[in-house]
């Protein structure tokens, strides 16, 4: 199984490129920066991944996602190679998004000049303050869950 999730912040905006053909596929490339967990001095306090995304997925990152936008990605890693201009071998690795979603609001990540409208807020009263909301009293037998 190849699978691979991750959650961190788009290092610049996203370059979107169509393919040539009978029928054009946008293919969108950016690059997330996905914070350790764990630090050691000396050490870097976080990792760059190269993703590449197609077709709608493409296009809602072009339309979307900016230059420090937190958003959680699902795909897989797929690799590569390409003989640089010195003739030396570059071996790639890169991140195939299958899925992308924000992982903070607008509002949370301060972003003014991203289109992105999300859904109504829950109102304040039920707001805990960390994005979840707490369940009304009484309810408990009506839940799916337990």
């Amino acid at each position: 199984m190849n699978k691979v999730i991750l959650m961190g912040r788009l290092t610049r905006d996203p370059e979107v490129r169509y393919s040539q053909g009978e029928t054009a596929t946008a293919v969108a490339r950016y690059s997330l920066a996905v914070n350790r967990r764990f630090k050691r001095a000396g050490e870097p306090d976080a990792d760059f991944f190269n993703c590449v995304a197609f077709g709608r997925a493409a296009e809602f990152a072009e339309r979307y996602l900016r230059q420090g936008t937190k958003i959680v990605i699902a795909g897989r890693l797929q690799t590569g190679s390409y003989t640089n201009r010195d003739g030396v071998r570059v071996n790639t690795i890169d991140i195939i998004v299958e899925e992308q979603d924000f992982a903070e609001s607008k509002a949370a990540s301060g972003a003014s000049n991203n289109s992105y409208q999300a859904s109504p807020a829950p109102s304040p009263s039920a707001d805990i303050g960390d994005g979840f909301m707490n369940i009304p009293d009484g309810i408990d037998e009506e839940l799916p869950f337990s």
